[in-house]
């Protein structure tokens, strides 16, 4: 695994930025599904006159960003238990239907984050400990084999600044060849028959020093 240090010049993005980043590259008229954790960031950074449809899979469709403290609706939750709000149009279903809706491949597109992402496109998201907010893999093998893409919202290294894009991913896998592209805290990556492509990167970084925090080979778009 790689564990080099960034140099000073990269100022790694923050989780939300990463949501924002995402958000802008989200085509008119999809519906998308926001995985729990770091995906859900991405509701709050679409801007309001474009239409991208939100599915929640605890049964909503058309979600909107986190209320101001003061417009709360204490019945209105995401997946991940958090107080949302409903876009115009927007509706509640039952959790099976839901997942019909999932399975049926109505979906576009579905952010997840992970542990790992394989340079073929594996992903590993399954909670790891009895300490998880998210215990066991959720609707993640459902939305990964049943929405028509999926991008994946991570950090680029763990705390201990090994890896999280590799070779081969070491965790349990949640599904097989499935990533389309991946957004990190320091670049934009599709997944190709090639591998890793680098499609954006941070300010600050270089493609070298890119690859010295990365365990699988990389190479640059060709724009």
């Amino acid at each position: 695994m790689a564990t080099a240090t960034l140099p000073d010049a990269c100022k790694p993005l923050t989780r939300e930025q990463i949501a924002a980043r995402l958000a802008r590259d989200i085509p008119e008229g999809w519906y998308v599904n926001l995985g729990i954790g770091a995906p859900l960031k991405v509701a709050d950074y679409l801007p309001a006159e474009r239409e991208v449809i939100f599915h929640s899979e605890n049964g909503i469709l058309g979600m909107g960003p986190v209320p101001a403290p003061a417009a709360i609706n204490p019945w209105l939750i995401n997946a991940g238990k958090q107080y949302v709000t409903l876009r115009g149009g927007g509706s509640y279903m039952h959790a099976a239907d839901s997942f019909a809706l999932i399975r049926g491949g109505h979906l576009d597109l579905c952010v997840l984050g992970a542990f790992q992402v394989a340079e073929n496109g594996d992903v590993a998201n399954w909670s790891i400990s009895d300490n998880d907010s998210a215990p066991a893999v959720g609707g993640a093998m459902d939305l990964a084999a049943g929405a028509r893409q999926l991008w994946v919202l991570m950090e680029h290294q763990t705390k201990s600044g090994d890896s999280r894009l590799v070779r081969r991913c070491s965790y349990p896998l949640t599904a097989l060849g499935v990533v389309k592209r991946v957004y990190t805290n320091l670049a934009v990556l599709d997944v190709t028959d090639d591998g890793f492509v680098v499609r954006d990167i941070v300010p600050g970084l270089t493609l070298e020093a890119l690859q010295s925090v990365t365990d699988a080979p990389l190479r640059m778009a060709i724009m």
